[in-house]
C-alpha cells in the first residue's frame, strides 16, 4: 500500500467524525444553489422524464467517482489534501500537482462564485444591497470562521442543516395545501437543447468530494469518507429524484420556466422560509471550499510542489494557517475583478478532470493487478472506468472551450513538473501499468517466431567502470539505434559472501551517469568468481521471457591477459547463440550532426561475420550524430575471377538489402600482407569494422590476442565482430529480394569465399 514518509505527512487533529466531517459538507454542497435557483427551470425545460433522466445520469456519474474514491481511501492510509493526495500517490507527483494546483484554485474561486451568488440572492429582499462589497464581507467571514478551525467551521454547518431540511418541508407543504402557481405571462418561454439543460444541472451534483478534502482531519478516514461520502450521495440523489414531481405538482411548465424563485412562491410564508436554506446552502459551499482549498496547499507543500511555508500550521495545531491566509487574499482579488462569469466554466472543467482522474486511478490500480490493490470497497473497474470517460463527456457537453483551456492548462503544469527531478518516498500505479503492459507484451511476443528480419541488437556491454568507458556504452546505443535493448554490466570479480558491496548504491550510480550523458540503457551490477566464467554466466542470465541479450560489447583491454580472457569467452558465447563485438575505440568521438564520416567494413565470406558488420555500420548511420556517414564495403579477392565475382555479388547484395554503401574490390598482392593493405586503406576511416574467428587451441589464443593488438594499431577506431546471431551468412536469403540478388548466390547459400581480413 501507499505509505507517507514522517517529513511529508500533513498533522491531523483527529477530532472530525463521518456525519460532521464527511456528510455535513457533502450533503450541504450538493443540495445548493442550483437545487433553489434552477431545478424548477430544468423542469420546466425539458419535462418530468427527462428530467428524471438528466438527475440520473448526471448522478450516476457522481455516484460512480464517489465509489471510486471511497475505494481508494479503503486502500491506502489516507493523508491530507483529499483528491490531490489520491492521484499524486497512484499517478505520481507530476500528475498531482498537474491536478492539484487547479483544483487548489477552483476551491478558491469557487468561495468568490458562493460569495457573489449570495450576495446577489439578498437583494431579494433588500434591493440596494451593494454585491462587490457584500461579497468582499461575506468572503471575510467565511475566512475567519474557517480561521477558528475546521471543527467550528463545520459545526456551524449543522443548523445549516436544519434550515435546508425546514425548506424542503415548506415546499412539500406548499405543493400539498396550497393553491398552485401559474404562470405570469401567457408566452411560453423557449424550450432548450437536452444538453444545455443538462450541463445546466450538472454542477449541483459536484460537491461529493467536500469531505475528502477534509481527510487530514478525520479521526478515521477510512471508514468516514465511505460511509458520508456515499451516504450524502445518495440522500442527494434521492431528493433530486422527488423534488421535479413537487414542483411540477406545484407549479404550471410555464411557471417554473419563468421563475427563478419559484420555491417561494410555492412554500408557505414565501421567502421566509426557502431564504435561509438557500443562503445557508450557498454559505456552507463557501466554507467547504474555504476549508478544503488551503489544505490541498498543505499537502502540496509537503511534497514540495509549492513553497515549503505555505503548509506551516498554526502555533500548536495542524490548522494550514498560512494557505489559509492565502486562500483569502486570492479570493478577495478574484472578488475586485467583480466578475468571474468567464471564469466560472473553466473552474467548473478543474472539477470534472479531478473527478475524471480520481474514477481512472480506480479503474487502472484495479486493472493493473498490483497486489497491494486490496480495497474494502470493491468496485469493477469497468464502472470506474465509465465513470472517467462521463466526467471527460460531460466536460466538452458543458462547455467545449472551457474544456479544452482546461486540460491545455494541465498539460502544461504536468510538462512542466515532469521536468523538474524529484523524488517520491512512495510507488505509484505507473510502475503496475508498465508491468502490465510489459506482461501482455512478452506474452505475445513469445507466440510469434523471431527471424533475421525482425532481428535487432540487444546489446550487453562488460565495463568495471560506467563511468571510464562512456564512449564503449555509446556505442552500444548507437548499434540498437534506439530499438533495441542496452544494459551496462559492472563486473566485479571476487566472492560474493565476503564483498561487501552496496548493490543498489551501485546501480544508481549506473544510472545517473547514463542519465548525465543522455544514454538510454540499464546499469546492473555482477560479483562474479572470475572473468570467464562471469561474462558467460551473465550473458546466458540477461534478458527476460524470450527478450534476451543477443550481442556482447567489450572493450579493448590493456592489460594482455584481460584480452586473451575476452577472446577465450567469445568461443563459448558462440555456443549461446551470442554474438561478440570487441572495440577498441578512439577517446571522444562523438561526431557532430551534418559532419561527414567514413566506415569501413572489410568484407570476407569463410565465417559469415560480415553480415553482422554491414547490418550494425548501417545501424549506425540511422543515428543522427552519424546520418552523413559514408559506408563502404572493402575486400581483398586472391585473383581476376574472384574479383569480379565478389563485385558482382556485393553490388546486387546492396540495392536488395537497402543500405546505401560504396563498394572497392582489390587483389591481394604478393609481397603486401593483408594487415599491410587494411592498415593503408583504412588508416584515415573513423569506424572500422573486422571479422573476429578465435582459435581453439591455447597456446594459438595468446598469439592471436598479440595479432590482433598489432592489426588494431594503426587504425583509429576498430571493432571485431564475432557474428553468431541467427542470421550468420543468411542475412539477405532472409529477405524476400533473395531472387534479386542472383541465382549463383542463392544456390551457394553465400557470399563469395574471399580470405576474412579479420582472421
Amino acid at each position: 500500500m501507499f505509505g507517507r514518509s514522517k517529513k511529508n505527512q500533513v498533522p491531523s487533529d483527529g477530532k472530525l467524525g463521518t456525519f460532521l466531517g464527511v456528510f455535513t459538507p457533502t450533503i450541504l454542497t450538493i443540495l445548493g444553489v442550483i437545487m433553489y435557483l434552477r431545478f424548477g427551470w430544468v423542469t420546466g425545460q425539458v419535462g418530468l422524464v427527462k428530467t428524471l433522466i438528466i438527475v440520473a445520469l448526471a448522478n450516476g456519474i457522481t455516484l460512480i467517482t464517489t465509489l471510486s474514491f471511497s475505494a481508494i481511501a479503503t486502500n491506502i492510509r489516507l493523508g491530507g489534501g483529499g483528491a490531490y493526495y489520491i492521484i499524486s500517490r497512484s499517478l505520481g507527483l507530476e500528475f498531482g500537482g498537474a491536478i492539484g494546483l487547479p483544483l487548489f484554485l477552483s476551491q478558491v474561486f469557487s468561495v468568490t462564485l458562493y460569495a457573489f451568488g449570495l450576495a446577489e440572492s439578498m437583494r431579494i429582499l433588500w434591493p440596494d444591497v451593494p454585491v462587490q462589497p457584500a461579497a468582499f464581507v461575506i468572503v471575510i467571514a467565511v475566512g475567519a470562521l474557517a480561521y477558528r478551525g475546521a471543527r467550528l467551521a463545520l459545526s456551524v454547518q449543522t443548523p445549516i442543516l436544519f434550515f435546508i431540511a425546514l425548506s424542503l418541508g415548506a415546499l412539500v407543504f406548499g405543493v400539498l395545501f396550497g393553491p398552485g402557481v401559474t404562470a405570469v405571462s401567457d408566452l411560453p418561454a423557449p424550450r432548450s437543447d437536452f444538453w444545455v439543460v443538462f450541463a445546466v444541472f450538472f454542477p449541483a451534483v459536484t460537491g461529493i468530494m467536500a469531505g475528502l478534502g477534509l481527510s487530514g482531519d478525520l479521526r478515521d478516514p477510512i471508514k468516514s469518507i465511505p460511509r458520508g461520502a456515499i451516504g450524502a450521495t445518495l440522500v442527494g440523489f434521492i431528493v433530486y429524484l422527488l423534488i421535479p414531481f413537487i414542483l411540477i405538482k406545484g407549479a404550471s411548465f410555464e411557471a417554473l420556466r419563468q421563475e427563478p424563485l419559484i420555491w417561494t412562491k410555492i412554500a408557505p410564508l414565501g421567502a421566509i422560509l426557502i431564504l435561509p436554506g438557500l443562503w445557508g446552502a450557498i454559505f456552507s459551499s463557501a466554507v467547504g471550499s474555504i476549508l478544503g482549498a488551503p489544505r490541498t496547499l498543505q499537502a502540496m507543500a509537503s511534497d514540495g510542489l509549492v513553497l515549503s511555508f505555505l503548509g506551516r500550521g498554526s502555533k500548536g495545531g495542524s490548522e494550514p494557517i498560512v494557505g489559509l491566509i492565502v486562500s483569502i487574499i486570492i479570493a478577495l482579488a478574484a472578488v475586485m475583478l467583480g466578475d468571474l462569469n468567464a471564469v466560472a466554466p473553466v473552474v467548473t472543467m478543474f472539477f470534472l478532470t479531478v473527478y475524471g482522474m480520481v474514477n481512472l486511478v480506480a479503474a487502472v490500480e484495479s486493472i493493473s493487478g498490483d497486489p497491494s490493490w486490496r480495497p474494502r470497497l470493491h468496485v469493477h473497474w469497468a464502472f470506474c472506468l465509465l465513470g472517467a470517460v462521463g466526467c471527460f463527456a460531460v466536460m466538452f457537453l458543458i462547455n467545449a472551450k472551457a474544456a479544452v483551456a482546461a486540460i491545455i492548462i494541465e498539460i502544461l503544469l504536468w510538462a512542466f513538473l515532469a521536468r523538474r527531478e524529484r523524488q517520491a518516498g512512495w510507488g505509484d500505479v505507473r510502475r503496475d501499468i508498465y508491468e502490465a503492459l510489459i506482461r501482455w507484451s512478452l506474452v505475445r511476443l513469445s507466440r510469434r517466431p523471431m527471424t533475421a528480419r525482425n532481428w535487432r541488437p540487444h546489446v550487453l556491454a562488460f565495463v568495471d567502470s560506467a563511468e571510464r568507458h562512456l564512449d564503449l556504452i555509446r556505442f552500444g546505443t548507437w548499434f540498437s539505434q534506439g530499438r533495441g535493448v542496452v544494459t551496462v554490466c559492472e563486473l566485479v570479480v571476487g566472492d560474493l559472501i565476503m564483498e561487501k558491496i552496496d548493490f543498489r548504491e551501485k546501480e544508481e550510480k549506473i544510472s545517473r551517469t547514463l542519465k548525465r550523458e543522455r544514454l538510454v540503457a540499464f546499469g546492473e551490477v555482477d560479483i562474479v568468481p572470475d572473468v570467464i566464467s562471469g561474462i558467460t554466466d551473465v550473458s546466458q542470465a540477461n534478458g527476460i521471457a524470450g527478450l534476451n541479450s543477443n550481442t556482447i560489447l567489450l572493450g579493448w583491454s590493456r592489460n594482455p591477459e584481460k584480452r586473451v580472457d575476452f577472446l577465450r569467452v567469445v568461443n563459448r558465447l558462440e555456443k549461446l547463440g551470442k554474438s561478440v563485438i570487441i572495440g577498441r575505440i578512439q577517446p571522444g568521438l562523438i561526431p557532430r550532426e551534418n559532419e561527414e564520416r567514413i566506415i569501413h567494413v572489410w568484407w570476407g565470406g569463410l565465417k559469415h561475420n560480415s553480415d553482422l558488420m554491414l547490418l550494425l555500420a548501417h545501424l549506425i548511420t540511422r543515428n543522427p550524430e552519424w546520418r552523413s556517414s559514408q559506408i563502404v564495403i572493402l575486400s581483398v579477392a586472391s585473383n581476376e575471377h574472384m574479383k569480379a565475382n565478389t563485385e558482382h555479388y556485393l553490388e546486387s547484395l546492396i540495392p536488395a538489402i537497402r543500405i546505401v554503401a560504396e563498394v572497392q574490390v582489390m587483389i591481394a598482392e604478393k609481397d603486401r600482407t593483408i594487415k599491410e593493405i587494411i592498415s593503408e586503406k583504412s588508416a584515415e576511416a573513423d569506424i572500422v569494422f573486422l571479422g573476429l574467428d578465435p582459435p581453439e587451441n591455447d597456446k594459438d589464443i595468446i598469439k592471436y590476442a598479440t595479432y590482433l593488438e598489432e592489426f588494431s594499431e594503426p587504425l583509429r577506431t576498430v571493432f571485431f565482430v564475432k557474428n553468431s546471431s541467427l542470421f550468420v551468412g543468411q542475412l539477405v536469403q532472409t529477405w524476400d529480394e533473395v531472387a534479386a540478388v542472383s541465382p549463383e548466390t542463392e544456390n551457394k547459400n553465400s557470399a563469395p569465399q574471399n580470405t576474412d581480413p579479420g582472421v
